[in-house]
């Protein structure tokens, strides 16, 4: 195990702020949404942090997630729930995406998926809190972290899915010890579902940006991403979006770093890709809407963004806009040739939204709205093995006559 973990996890947790209206919550106290139904979002002493810790001090920690602890809620060392969270690599992907293309990849995480981050902090709280009981609607990935980490330190969880998750994530929700059931309708129906339960008193609501401390662990793939390229940031994220909680967390981390001193003020510009069906955040950006409506009869190959409605739709709205970015929409065809190229090309399977991120950077550069030569990140979620691979007839039958001219 790391040694960070056994060390002291001095906090600056100063309060919980109202992402719509500014109100002010106690820190240290159990939470859900605020009073007029909006995330809450956690805040720091940031004036304390900076003098208590340096950026030259957090470089030279192990890159592990919990290098950035100054910067995360969590109080109590008993209290750090872990599977190894290692900081995610850069890995260029010249043949299929061009000189400007990097992929994150977020696949290298426990439980295969960027969902690890978010999860082990808002696990990581809810102990803290007395958390017994939590439930939450997930397409798969999310799901199965949860369940990882609270099969670690014996939280009981139960998960709601819509019918078509893929079948490898059911059953790893399971395997893991969770109480998984489908459900016959899309993510917000499960989490309207879990909503009831939590009102009946039955759990605690663990549905997306429902909980403060998600986006607090999202938000290190842009604390990474300043370490990474030497405290500067990108040009330019593509980001696959369904509730949008990484996109809303690294332009939070932005904010704290800039405040810290630790970057200047330079942001990449945030593209939010969706799938063209599922894509509500496109329609709302498109039309300079605040909130985006629910998207009616989603369908998309790449589940973790079939999400119709986001209840942090004007924040991740809005962080596009101040950035400069825009919302994209690709269609399933393009993921799945982007997914086959990168693959063949380049020897990384993406996962259908990380493919999506490469569809839609390849459509942005036809459209002139990224150069080739500008540093640009592509988040691949998850590790393409969860997900069916593409059939294929190249196989051998081992008694057959082997004709080596014809491999």
């Amino acid at each position: 195990m790391n040694e960070n973990l056994h060390s002291d996890r001095p906090t600056f947790v100063s309060h919980l702020e109202c992402s719509m209206t500014g109100e002010r919550y106690e820190a240290d106290r159990l939470h859900g949404l605020s009073r007029v139904g909006r995330p809450l979002l956690v805040r720091y002493d940031l004036d304390a942090l900076g003098q208590a810790v340096s950026r030259d001090a957090i470089a030279a920690r192990p890159t592990d997630l919990w290098r950035w602890r100054e910067l995360l809620p969590v109080r109590r060392t008993g209290s750090i729930v872990s599977l190894g969270e290692i900081e995610t690599p850069l890995v260029p992907i010249p043949r299929s995406g061009g000189r400007g293309a990097i992929v994150k990849d977020e696949g290298r995480l426990p439980t295969g998926s960027f969902k690890a981050r978010g999860l082990v902090m808002a696990v990581a709280m809810a102990r803290e809190l007395g958390v017994t009981r939590i439930a939450m609607p997930t397409n798969g990935n999310a799901g199965a972290a949860l369940a990882a980490y609270a099969a670690r330190c014996g939280i009981e969880t139960v998960v709601l899915c819509p019918e078509e998750t893929p079948e490898v994530n059911v059953r790893e929700i399971a395997a893991q010890g969770a109480r998984v059931w489908r459900v016959n309708g899309q993510i917000d129906e499960c989490g309207a579902i879990v909503a009831r339960g939590a009102a009946e008193g039955r759990w605690f609501d663990f549905s997306t940006l429902k909980e403060p401390y998600r986006i607090e662990g999202k938000k290190t793939m842009g604390l990474e991403l300043a370490a990474q390229f030497g405290w500067e940031l990108p040009d330019a994220i593509f980001y696959p979006t369904g509730g949008g909680t990484g996109l809303i967390g690294m332009w939070k981390a932005f904010d704290e770093m800039e405040r810290l001193g630790w970057i200047g003020s330079k942001r990449p510009r945030m593209y939010a890709v969706q799938a063209s069906g599922c894509a509500p955040i496109v329609r709302a950006f498109e039309a300079g809407e605040e909130h985006a409506e629910r998207w009616e009869d989603a369908a998309t190959v790449a589940a973790g963004i079939r999400v119709p409605r986001a209840v942090g739709d004007f924040l991740i709205l809005r962080a596009v806009r101040k950035s400069g970015g825009q919302a994209l929409a690709v269609g399933d065809p393009a993921i799945l040739a982007a997914v086959d190229e990168a693959a063949r090309k380049d020897g990384l399977l993406l996962c259908p939204e990380g493919g999506a991120t490469l569809a839609a950077y390849r459509q942005a550069l036809a459209d002139g709205l990224v150069d080739p030569e500008e540093r640009t990140v592509l988040f691949n979620c998850a590790t393409g093995l969860k997900y069916p691979m593409p059939p294929t007839d190249n196989w051998l039958d081992r008694n057959a006559e082997i004709d080596l001219a014809a491999l």
